[in-house]
C-alpha cells in the first residue's frame, strides 16, 4: 500500500504536471532569461515580480510631495484623516487608482513617492480627484 501511495502521489504531483510545467517554464524563460533571475532568492524574485503587499501607510504619507499645497493645508489634512480611516482594501484601491497597481514596486515603500497637486480648477466643488498613473500624481481639488 505504501508503494502504491508513493507512486500515486509522484504521478499526481510530478509526472502529470510535467508537460504543462515545462511549457510554462519555457515561456517564462523566454521573457525572463534564467541568467538574470537566478541571482535572486525565491522571496526576492517574488517581490521583484509582484511588488510589496505589506504596506506602512504612514510612511506613504511621509513620502508625499505637495505642489500648490502645503502639508498643513486643510484639504491635505482632511485627505489624510479620511485616508487613514479607510479599510486596508480601500487603501489598496486608492493605490491602484494612483499608480495602476495595488502594490508597491520592488524597491519598497521608502522609495515610493507620489505627488498631491492642486489642479487649480475654476470651481473645485464641481471637480473630482483624478490621477496621472504614469507620474504618480494625484490631482486633488481644494
Amino acid at each position: 500500500r505504501k508503494e502504491f501511495v508513493d507512486l500515486y502521489l509522484n504521478y499526481v504531483f510530478n509526472e502529470s504536471v510535467q508537460k504543462p510545467f515545462e511549457d510554462f517554464k519555457r515561456g517564462f524563460l523566454r521573457g525572463c532569461p534564467a541568467r538574470k533571475w537566478k541571482m535572486f532568492l525565491p522571496v526576492e524574485l517574488q517581490t521583484a515580480l509582484q511588488g510589496h503587499t505589506e504596506l506602512d501607510w504612514h510612511l506613504l504619507e511621509k513620502n508625499v510631495v505637495y505642489k500648490k499645497y502645503g502639508k498643513l493645508d486643510e484639504t491635505i489634512r482632511n485627505f489624510w484623516t479620511v485616508f487613514h480611516k479607510l479599510s486596508e482594501e480601500k487603501k489598496k484601491m486608492f493605490l491602484a487608482f494612483l499608480s495602476g497597481s495595488d502594490r508597491i514596486p520592488g524597491l519598497g515603500l521608502e522609495f515610493f513617492k507620489f505627488t498631491i497637486e492642486d489642479p487649480q480648477v475654476e470651481n473645485p466643488d464641481e471637480s473630482y480627484p483624478f490621477a496621472s498613473t504614469c507620474s504618480y500624481i494625484l490631482f486633488l481639488p481644494r
